[in-house]
């Protein structure tokens, strides 16, 4: 059999694209040698998020008095935690492999190598099989970025993968690198009464967000007593009787139970045969493509963490149906206008096109409007107005660059942004259009106004 694509990696680009693909009518297999679902399923997005709806009933439950709910203080239960994590993943891999099989999409154990072009070696406890294909995706994803001069032994220094399978809540936690990654583990395991210390080699935490997001979200986290060091790094970590040690660069030294490194992604290109079917990488080691995420090499495609674009679940999902979708023979090429990101912390934070220091760079003259929560009735009424939107426009065109919130469902709440950024919409047209009431979506409907001065509750 010769299928019309075979799809390295089982992940949100992977199998996105190879169901896309059986949609059109084409004959697809999936390549997978560890769990459907990739990174995001089995040891990112959902794992964490699992977590951080713990932590967030722990906080209903703490607050219940303020709002005349009286209970018994709260005990965590940390392996029901975790074993609830670990059901809420399983039905969500089993649920993958439910559209695959509806799809009639081929699924193939073991690790892929790519022979040449149109031929996929498969491996799998020393048996090896051939696919044949006119078409290859590779959507093999990341993996955590280790500092092994930081001794990293997966006990007590750790990465992600470590931090969602801890047995208990760690007395005392390092965390090495602020960005969105470090700042989601400050939040499950701050809230669970672990002491929390970030050390951050830039000036800031979350430092590619927008500056006043960035600098919002740090007054909460050193309200919630966090230990943020920022403009330094670490010149080394010792063990010491069951603890770490970690020097940094100005001599200060750091103490804890554990040490989370969480200084971004490696992407996994290795052993794949790039190399010797001529795939062309880039000088970080990704796969070079064009908006049809197609590689140098015309039959074979690359989506998601391995082209690194974005290393977002949703970007490679989009992605993989562009791919899937021009290799059925259409002509879709992927745009990156309105790309939103989301952090689950508490408050979460979400943004979706241009900061105000990015446009300002790109020599855009702009005006920002600007809402707080505090003034919004249904974020009172949840006892969650901490946080703000800001909308950033271009001042002579009055189009929506971006949108940035700090505050209560801030992930769900940037859908509406992304359409106006998407759409090239003007700040007036979002403040034109009705918003429910009371609820949250009203902030941005009045930042939108206060981009003109004429917020009637700002």
């Amino acid at each position: 059999m010769t299928y019309n694509a075979v799809v390295i990696g089982g992940g949100p680009g992977g199998y996105v694209a190879a169901i896309r693909i059986a949609q059109l009518g084409g004959r697809v297999a999936v390549v997978e040698k560890d769990k459907l679902g990739g990174t995001c399923l089995n040891r990112g997005c959902i794992p964490t998020k699992a977590l951080i709806a713990a932590v967030e009933k722990l906080k209903s439950v703490q607050e219940a008095a303020d709002f005349g709910i009286e209970v018994v203080a709260p005990k965590i239960n940390f392996s029901k935690v975790q074993a609830r994590k670990s059901e809420v993943v399983e039905k969500l891999v089993g649920g993958i492999n439910f559209l695959l099989n509806k799809n009639k999409v081929d699924l193939f154990a073991g690790a892929a190598r790519i022979k040449l072009p149109g031929i996929v070696e498969v491996e799998n406890n020393g048996e090896t099989q051939e696919l044949q294909c006119d078409n290859i995706i590779i959507a093999t994803g990341s993996r955590p970025a280790l500092i092994e001069s930081l001794g990293y032994n997966g006990t007590t220094i750790i990465s992600s993968e470590e931090a969602l399978q801890l047995s208990e809540v760690p007395k005392s936690m390092l965390i090495i690198g602020a960005g969105v990654i470090g700042c989601e583990f400050a939040h499950i395991y701050g809230s669970m009464g672990t002491e929390i210390t970030m050390v951050e080699a830039a000036p800031s935490i979350l430092s590619l967000q927008d500056k006043d997001i960035s600098r919002r979200m740090q007054t909460i986290f050193k309200k919630k007593k966090v230990n943020i060091k920022t403009n330094v790094t670490i010149k080394k970590i010792i063990e010491a009787e069951g603890s770490i040690q970690a020097e940094l660069e100005n001599g200060d030294v750091l103490t804890a139970e554990k040490a989370l490194i969480s200084i971004g992604r490696t992407l996994n290109t290795e052993n794949l045969g790039l190399e010797a079917v001529g795939v062309e990488l880039g000088h970080r080691g990704q796969i070079l493509v064009n908006d049809r995420m197609e590689t140098n090499i015309r039959s074979i495609y690359a989506v998601g963490d391995v082209v690194m674009k974005y290393q977002l679940a949703h970007v490679a999902s989009a992605q993989g149906i562009v791919a899937a979708e021009n290799i059925m023979g259409k002509d879709l090429h992927q745009d990156y206008t309105g790309v939103p990101s989301c952090i689950f912390t508490s408050p979460e934070v979400a943004s979706v096109g241009m900061t105000e220091q990015q446009a300002k760079e790109t020599g855009i003259q702009v005006k920002t409007g600007k809402f707080n929560f505090m003034a919004n009735g249904k974020a009172l009424s949840m006892g969650e107005g901490e946080g703000f939107v800001k909308i950033v426009t271009n001042s002579e065109t009055d189009v929506v660059l971006g949108v940035h919130i700090i505050g209560p469902h801030a992930s769900d709440l940037i859908a509406e942004a992304t359409l106006a950024v998407k759409k090239g919409l003007t700040s007036k047209d979002l403040a034109g259009t009705i918003h429910a009431h009371p609820t949250l979506a009203e902030a941005i409907l009045e930042a939108a106004e206060n981009v003109h001065g004429l917020s009637i509750h700002g």
